[in-house]
């Protein structure tokens, strides 16, 4: 075999190794990331898969380069992605921050324009969603709420007409106030926690969700607060 044929075979063998590393390297740090379909991906989770995708495929055309160094850098975003990750569990309001907030955009059956303006949504995009659900009609919904993923929630009407105080939201996150959610349903904090009061809830911190439903609430505790 010639010095040229060792060559060509050193650089496919250099080739098969850097995909299978970078095939293991990528499952490694989406697997560190977290579990989410694609079509729940926040607008800065899409944003460093894409980067991390681009800076795998840079690793292969220059091989003269220290491998090392080209994975360097999925590993720098993958920590980055990760630790705002836990810092979103740990705050609503900066959760809020970095992947913004549902907006309902149906409210008992009519459109929200002021809604769809704030989150540049147009009226084609919500009938192309709401057709994608089999729905024509937008008499048949009851609520529609643009996730913070884009994809478009929507809650049917149904036989009999649900009640003005029903919100598809819930009045407590982590510990939190949803202050917006009360106003939908003509309430305010003061309620809630005399209604909490009631109910032997008096630690609001310790409520990782709070729902309200047909007058009732739905309560789930966070154990590790208390």
């Amino acid at each position: 075999m010639d010095e040229g044929s060792v060559i060509e075979v050193d650089i496919y063998l250099g080739v098969i190794f850097r995909t299978t590393v970078i095939y293991l390297v990528i499952w490694f740090l989406f697997r560190m990331m977290g579990k989410r379909e694609v079509g729940e991906l926040s607008v800065l989770d899409l944003v460093v898969s894409i980067m991390i995708g681009d800076i795998a495929v840079l690793s292969f055309e220059d091989l003269e380069k220290p491998f090392i160094r080209q994975t360097i850098p999925m590993f720098v975003l993958a920590i980055l992605q990760i630790t705002l990750a836990f810092a979103s569990l740990k705050s609503v309001k900066f959760r809020y921050f970095m992947d913004g907030k549902p907006q309902i955009i149906i409210n008992q059956g009519k459109i929200d324009e002021k809604a769809m303006r704030r989150q540049r949504y147009n009226f084609d995009d919500l009938l192309t969603q709401l057709r994608e659900q089999g729905i024509i009609d937008i008499n048949e919904v009851q609520f529609a709420i643009l996730e913070t993923s884009g994809r478009l929630s929507v809650i049917k009407k149904c036989d009999e007409e649900r009640s003005e105080s029903q919100v598809p939201f819930p009045l407590i996150v982590d510990g939190e106030i949803q202050e917006e959610n009360l106003d939908k349903i003509g309430k305010n904090h003061f309620w809630l926690r005399h209604q909490l009061k009631k109910l032997g809830e008096t630690n609001i911190k310790e409520i990782s969700i709070c729902g309200y439903i047909d007058g009732q609430f739905y309560i789930d505790k966070n154990e590790t607060k208390k």
